[in-house]
């Protein structure tokens, strides 16, 4: 990529953003080897009320996106739209001049293959700044760094409850189950990233409720516990 002399000299990237450890680190990456982070895209339920799988409200998250200092793009949409959705929405920042989509994913093969074919469809390139590096190396880089998370959704087939509303730290970490990833790769956990390095002021909020859901059959049917999160 051949670098202008201009206001333009980094790479205009977006972030897949869920709000959480993973995709905050690839950005915080990203943003240290030199991208400029113009913009997170986050997909909302149906009904726009709150973040996909990780169940946070889009005022929360539009907080975040000033404190990490980007514009923030919601899209609402169910598992049947995902995909057309999010090209759509690809193909819109890349005629805002939008180069590249850093994602923070980090071993999973099909999610990658995911990734390069919807980037592939909407001419931007992808960009996976964790990728293929030890789980518990990055999640021990993420806290001394001194980013702050809490964890807003647990799968109860991994966790019990209590998980549900802590601290995403050290104290977390090892009262975790063996069997359960400390990254929570396979979907054992979601987190929400409220201060950090890469944030010029943190996320005000307060724990509200804690909500059941019975996932439907067809996507596995677990018992899942959100912490609801609402600003202060």
């Amino acid at each position: 990529m051949t670098i202008q002399s201009s206001h333009h000299t980094s790479p205009q990237a977006l972030v897949s953003w869920s709000g959480g450890k993973d995709s905050c680190l690839a950005l915080w990456r990203a943003r240290q080897s030199g991208m400029a982070i113009r913009r997170l895209i986050t997909a909302m339920d149906e009904s726009g009320g709150s973040s996909r799988s990780h169940g946070v409200p889009p005022a929360l998250i539009s907080a975040q996106a000033a404190a990490l200092g980007a514009e923030m793009r919601f899209y609402d949409t169910s598992w049947k739209t995902y995909e057309e959705k999010f090209i759509a929405i690809l193909r819109a920042a890349r005629d805002d001049g939008i180069t590249h989509a850093i994602f923070g994913d980090i071993d999973l093969m099909p999610h990658r293959e995911w990734e390069e074919k919807v980037c592939g469809e909407a001419g931007i390139t992808p960009c996976l700044p964790l990728w293929d590096e030890p789980r518990r190396k990055l999640v021990d880089e993420f806290l001394s760094l001194g980013f702050k998370a809490i964890v807003v959704c647990v799968n109860g087939t991994y966790l019990g409850e209590e998980f549900c509303g802590r601290e995403f730290d050290e104290q977390f970490l090892a009262d975790l189950p063996p069997n359960v990833d400390a990254c929570g790769e396979n979907g054992e956990f979601h987190t929400f990233v409220y201060d950090g390095p890469a944030f010029a002021q943190p996320v005000a909020f307060r724990r509200s409720e804690k909500q059941r859901y019975e996932a439907p059959a067809k996507f596995g049917g677990a018992t899942y516990w959100f912490q609801r999160l609402v600003t202060t």
